[in-house]
Order: structure tokens, then sequence, then C-alpha cells
């Protein structure tokens, strides 16, 4: 099994993240979440591909672990980036700083130097169970960041329904990918458990790397746009045309009325008038 799992990372998931990489990078204007978070994701997850192909060769090196680990330490951060700058653009429109070039790149800088810092403590000093807490960093993030978006829907005006939905959607993959797979993953491969449920964890990663590159469909416009507009969680546009429709007839009715006003009053000074010619 180990096997197997070893050649589909190869044929498949290696050369599809660099394929992912060739994309992004090609069509980043494209996107809607800031290119370059997304770009430093696959590299992270081409990392994390590129030491499984070479795991058979330097699989008892501390190296190895230090990339492995680095990997995906690193991926889990930029995903907490990706879901920051998400909340962002929801809650605070006018704040630009997380989608800006100049606050972008020093954002990713930051996140490269503090995975290489903690993770090569962590390892070198065989204490692994820092990589548990290092993991666990970006949960309370994630469910902030979907509560706090959830809450602040109504008030942003200024934000169409469609980019709406898609952020919703891109935090809920997160949220999804994260708990679900990403966490049990890394407790799973830090608590000594990698000799018995090792094609458990590279399944585990496996998918994880199948929803990162899912992510990607969330960040444009046009594809993901008619089933997310099925959900029953997001048929907000439904109810602001059913408030338009009913301004709209209330307004017709006040309409009808005046006009109805004007039309008797009109017929009643016509009757003045021919009741004078009489006198």
């Amino acid at each position: 099994m180990w096997g197997v799992l070893i050649w589909i990372n190869i044929c498949f998931f290696l050369p599809v993240t660099i394929l992912f990489f060739c994309c992004v990078c090609c069509a980043g204007h494209r996107y809607q979440v800031p290119v370059i978070y997304y770009t430093n994701l696959i590299v992270a997850i081409l990392i994390h591909h590129s030491t499984m192909f070479f795991w058979e060769i330097i699989m008892h090196d501390i190296i190895a672990f230090f990339f492995y680990y680095f990997a995906v330490i690193a991926s889990l951060y930029f995903k907490s980036c990706i879901a920051l700058e998400r909340y962002c653009f929801i809650t605070c429109p006018l704040l630009d700083c997380l989608r800006q070039t100049e606050g972008s790149v020093p954002v990713c800088v930051l996140v490269w130097v503090l995975c290489i810092v903690s993770v090569a403590l962590a390892v070198f000093l065989y204490e692994f169970v820092r990589l548990i807490i290092y993991a666990a960093l970006p949960a309370p993030l994630f469910i902030f960041c979907l509560a706090g978006t959830l809450k602040a829907l109504p008030a942003a005006t200024s934000v169409p329904t469609e980019e709406k939905r898609r952020t919703v959607g891109t935090l809920v993959l997160l949220l999804l990918n994260y708990f679900l797979i990403n966490l049990p993953a890394v407790i799973l491969l830090t608590l000594n458990l990698y000799p018995h449920l090792a094609g458990v964890i590279v399944i585990l990663f496996l998918f994880s790397s199948l929803l990162d590159f899912i992510l990607c469909i969330f960040m444009r416009k046009g594809p993901i746009d008619r089933l997310l507009a099925r959900l029953c969680c997001c048929s907000m546009e439904s109810n602001n045309t059913g408030d338009v429709t009913d301004v709209s007839t209330d307004r017709s009715d006040h309409v009808v009325r005046d006009e109805g006003k004007e039309e008797t009053g009109s017929h009643d000074g016509r009757d003045g008038e021919e009741v004078e010619r009489v006198r």
C-alpha cells in the first residue's frame, strides 16, 4: 500500500501540483483571492510532494522530516492567510493591505521565516509535541473568520452577492479541510504513529492536496457560482429581490391612489363650473 501511494503521489499529484502552479502564475489576474497567497500555498504543497518523492531514499534522515513538517505547517499558515484575507474583504472592504503587493509580500516572507524557525527548533531538538501546537494555532482563526464573515454579510452592501457566496464557500472549504484532514493527519504523524498508520496519514494528506486544488475553483468567477446559488445558506439574492418587489408594489399602489385623487378632484372642479353656469 505504501508503494502504491508513493506512485500515486509521483504520477498524479506531483505533476498536477506543477500544472496548477504554472496556471496560477500565468492567469493570476483572474483570481479574486490575491494570487501570491495561493502561489505560496502551491509551493508548500510542491515541497511536500517532492519530499514524498525522495522519501524512500532519505527515509531515516532528519532533513527529510524537517522538510516534510515544514511543508505541512507552511501550507496550514498560508491557508490561514487566505481565510484572513477573505474575512477582511467582507468586514473591511476599504482595508486593502492584505490584498495589495506591499502588504501581502511581507506577510508571506514572515510566514516562511516563522515556519523555518519553529519547525527547525521542533525537529532538531526532538520536541515534536511543539508541532501539534503549531498546527493547532490556526484553528481559532478559521472559526473566527467564518463566524465573523457570516455575521457581517448583511452589512456588506458594497460587495456583490456572487462574491459573498464565493467567500463563504472558500471559508467553509478551508474549515472542513483543516478540521477533518489536516489537523488529524498532523496529530497522527506527530504521535509516533507513522509506522503503523502510514497509509492513512498519506491518504489524508493526499485528500488535503486535492481540496487545495478545488480551492482554486472557488477563487475564480463563473465555475462555482451556479452551484453556490442553489445552496440554502446563500439565498440572499432572493430575499433582496423580494424586498425590491414589495417596495415597487407599494410605490405603484401610492401612484394609483394619487392618480385616483387627481381624477376625482378634476371631476369635482368640472361639476362646480357647470353649477355656476346654470346659476
